[in-house]
C-alpha cells in the first residue's frame, strides 16, 4: 500500500471508546426481528421517561418493524448482517429518530445517522435526546442530501435509507452517491402502478409520478413516486445490484397519492461502485482522496490494520510527498511512527531533493513476537506548516 502525505496542522490523538448502554441489547440468539422487537420495546421505554422539547413531538412511525423484512431477506441471520458491515461504519440516511440507527448500534455496529434538520419530524431534537438518554456514541449529522450528497466518512458497510427516496429531488444523484460510498443498502420507498385518476397503468413502464406540493399527505416535501420497472431501473443504472425485492400492500392498483392506493418496495442491494472490504480503517487526521491519488493529512494521522495473521517480521511501506511551499518555512521534516505503542525508527526529509521517497518501516515488537491481528499506528510530522 502507497499512500502520499503531508502535514497541514496539529490534532491529538485520543483511544475511542464504546459507552453505549447495551444492558438491555439484544440477545445474539434471536433472529434479526426478535432481537428488532425487543430493542422496540427498550426504546420506547427510554421515550416515556425521556424529556423532549415541549414544542415538538416524538417521530410517529414504528421504522424498527421494517427490520421484519431485512429478517425474511437474511433469514434471521443477524451474523449475515453483521458481515456485510464488516469493519466500517453503518449508515442511516432518513433517521428520524434515530430507531434504525440505535438498534444497528446495540449489535455492535458504529453508525452515522444523518437527516436534514429543516425536514426532520422534531428538528433531529429527538434523536439527540435519546443519543443523551442512551449514552450512546451514534453519529449524528444534518445533511441536505438533494443540494451536496457529501456523506459523513468515505466508506460504509451497510446503508438503512427507508421511506426516503420520495422525498428526494434528485434520487438518481444520492443514490449514486451512496453506490460509491455504501457495499450495501436496505431501502424502502412508495410505488405506484396507476395514475391518480385511475385511468393510466404505467406499473410495466419506467415511468415515475412528480406529485404535487400538497397531492401526497399535503406534504410539500414528496416528489417522486416511482413505477417498479423505475424503480429496478434507477437501482441499476445507479450503481447497484438487487440481490432481494419484496413489495407490500395493494401493488397492481397503487396510485402515488391516496392511502388506499398505497404500496411499497423493499430492496436490498450489493453496490457495483463501492471499494471492497479493506483489511485496514483510516482513524484520526485524514482528509478525503483528491483525483483518487493524493490523500491530504493533518500533522497527526492514525491507521488502524487488521492483519488476520501473524507478521514476521512486520513491514508498513508509504510513499510521502511534502509540497515545495513546506520547505519554504522549514529545511527539514522528520515523520516517526508507533505501531501498538513501539517506536519505530524516524525519517527525515534533509533537503528539498528527498522529499520524494519511498520509506520502508520494518519492526518486530519489543519482546521479538510478531504482530498479530488488530493493530494501531500513529504517525506524527514534527513541525508545523506555519508557527504561531
Amino acid at each position: 500500500m502507497a499512500f502520499r502525505a503531508c502535514g497541514l496542522a496539529v490534532i491529538f490523538c485520543h483511544a475511542l471508546h464504546i459507552h453505549y448502554d447495551k444492558s438491555l441489547a439484544a440477545t445474539k440468539t434471536l433472529t434479526l426481528r426478535e432481537q428488532a422487537k425487543k430493542f422496540q420495546e427498550h426504546l420506547a421505554a427510554v421515550k416515556s421517561y425521556t424529556p423532549l422539547d415541549p414544542r415538538v413531538t416524538w417521530y410517529p412511525w414504528q421504522t424498527l418493524g421494517q427490520i421484519q423484512v431485512l429478517d425474511t431477506f437474511l433469514k434471521g441471520d443477524t451474523s449475515t448482517l453483521m458481515d456485510m458491515i464488516g469493519r466500517d461504519a453503518a449508515l442511516d440516511v432518513g433517521c428520524g429518530d434515530g430507531d434504525i440507527a440505535f438498534f444497528l448500534e446495540s449489535l455492535g455496529a458504529r453508525v452515522d445517522a444523518i437527516d436534514q434538520a429543516p425536514t426532520n419530524y422534531n428538528a433531529l431534537l429527538g434523536v439527540h435526546a435519546l443519543k443523551q438518554a442512551l449514552n450512546s456514541d451514534l453519529r449524528i449529522h444534518s445533511v441536505d442530501l438533494d443540494t451536496r450528497p457529501s456523506l459523513p466518512s468515505f466508506t460504509y458497510g451497510f446503508t438503512v435509507m427507508l421511506g426516503v427516496l420520495y422525498h428526494l429531488k434528485n434520487p438518481f444523484l444520492v443514490l449514486e452517491a451512496l453506490a460509491r460510498s455504501s457495499r450495501y443498502i436496505f431501502l424502502s420507498t412508495r410505488i405506484a402502478s396507476m395514475s391518480p385518476d385511475g385511468k393510466t397503468n404505467f406499473g410495466a413502464l419506467p415511468l415515475a409520478y412528480l406529485v404535487d406540493e400538497r397531492e401526497l399527505n399535503n406534504d410539500e416535501t414528496n416528489f417522486w413516486i416511482f413505477s417498479e420497472k423505475s424503480l429496478e431501473r434507477i437501482m441499476r443504472r445507479s450503481g447497484w445490484d438487487v440481490i432481494h425485492y419484496s413489495t407490500a400492500g395493494p401493488v397492481d392498483t397503487a396510485d402515488p397519492v391516496t392511502t388506499t392506493g398505497d404500496a411499497r418496495a423493499f430492496v436490498l442491494a450489493k453496490s457495483r461502485l463501492a471499494a471492497p472490504p479493506r483489511d485496514f480503517r483510516l482513524l484520526q487526521g485524514w482528509h478525503r482522496m483528491e483525483l483518487d491519488s493524493w490523500r491530504w493529512t493533518e500533522r497527526r494521522f492514525v491507521l488502524e490494520v487488521d492483519s488476520h495473521t501473524a507478521l514476521t517480521p512486520a513491514t508498513l511501506e508509504f510513499t510521502f510527498k511534502l509540497p515545495d511551499v513546506m520547505f519554504t518555512v522549514h529545511p527539514h521534516y522528520t515523520l516517526t511512527a508507533r505501531v501498538n505503542g513501539a517506536d519505530l525508527p524516524p525519517k527525515s526529509t534533509p533537503r528539498r531533493a528527498n522529499i520524494n521517497t519511498r520509506d520502508r518501516f520494518q519492526r518486530c515488537r519489543p519482546d521479538r513476537s510478531p504482530w498479530n491481528s488488530n493493530w494501531i499506528a500513529p504517525w506524527d510530522l514534527q513541525r508545523r506548516i506555519f508557527e504561531n
